[in-house]
């Protein structure tokens, strides 16, 4: 089974990107089920409906997310109904909106896919749980409703939203062998190593960014080096020109849910 999970799509340049490029990879991949990293679809920072339904219009099945859910609150209605596409980080505080995983079908609604989102806790918001355990108990859970790897679930996906790799690489190594792989995102840069773990589990430290390549992760450059001179805020103005298409491609084994093959894709430049 092939699975195709695109890096942060960032502001309106990126979901252009995923719309013209998304459709063509579909077919030639011949992809079962896609994914994509939302965080930052809604001018740069957070998560709209509207912005949701233009990207499953373009092909994406389903919806990760990270630290910046909570920006856009319009989306908080619609992180607790129970089929919206859209999950947050697992590890929050109990009591807000929205679930940490969900189970989504394949193309032509066969198998399902379980997909975890987890959030690191090394220079991010120090009020987060603990996400290896977090990890545990979500996997008990499904467990106990009966849903295994490689059974009755094809894959099991981890969205990472981390920013060291050190704590990536240790989450993906203590779930070697229980998830079908492990996905780093939020630095917006793609690493290349991606690699299958020795007991199957794929894993890449970051998947990389949909967005404008003239620019620091998406944002116009003369602002984030203003910011960085002057330690002053500024706002984060989406960056304008040629886009790139992070992604990694997935082959999991259709009897164990384990990971075959990891497939580092990144397509630069694109004009949208």
């Amino acid at each position: 089974m092939r699975i195709l999970f695109i890096g942060d799509v960032f502001g309106r340049p990126g979901r252009q990107t995923v719309t013209k490029v998304l459709p063509g990879m579909k077919e030639e991949y011949k992809i079962d089920l896609v994914l994509a990293n939302a965080e930052n679809i809604h001018h740069g920072k957070g998560v709209s409906d509207n912005k949701i339904r233009e990207l499953q219009e373009a092909g994406v099945d389903f919806f990760t997310s990270g630290n910046h859910i909570w920006k856009v609150p319009e989306i908080f209605a619609y992180l607790d109904k129970s089929d919206y596409p859209l999950i947050r980080p697992a590890n929050f505080p109990s009591g807000n909106p929205g679930r940490g995983y969900g189970l989504v079908k394949t193309v032509g609604g066969g198998r399902q896919v379980l997909v975890i989102n987890l959030m690191g806790r090394v220079f991010m918001p120090a009020h987060l749980n603990d996400p290896f355990s977090t990890a545990d108990l979500i996997l008990e859970e499904v467990n106990q409703k009966g849903l295994r790897l490689g059974d009755d679930l094809a894959a099991i996906l981890v969205d990472f939203h981390a920013e060291t790799g050190s704590e990536k690489a240790a989450l993906a190594n203590y779930l070697d062998g229980r998830v079908s792989a492990v996905l780093g995102t939020h630095t917006h840069v793609q690493t290349s190593d991606e690699r299958i773990l020795n007991g199957g589990t794929g894993f890449i430290t970051d998947v990389g960014m949909v967005g404008v390549l003239d620019s620091i992760i998406g944002v116009k450059k003369e602002e984030i080096i203003d910011n960085f001179l002057k330690q002053m805020p500024v706002k984060h103005q989406i960056a304008e020109g040629e886009t790139g298409f992070c992604a990694v491609l997935l082959d999991c084994d259709e009897r164990t849910g384990l990971c075959r093959k990891i497939e580092r894709i990144q397509i630069k430049p694109i004009n949208v």
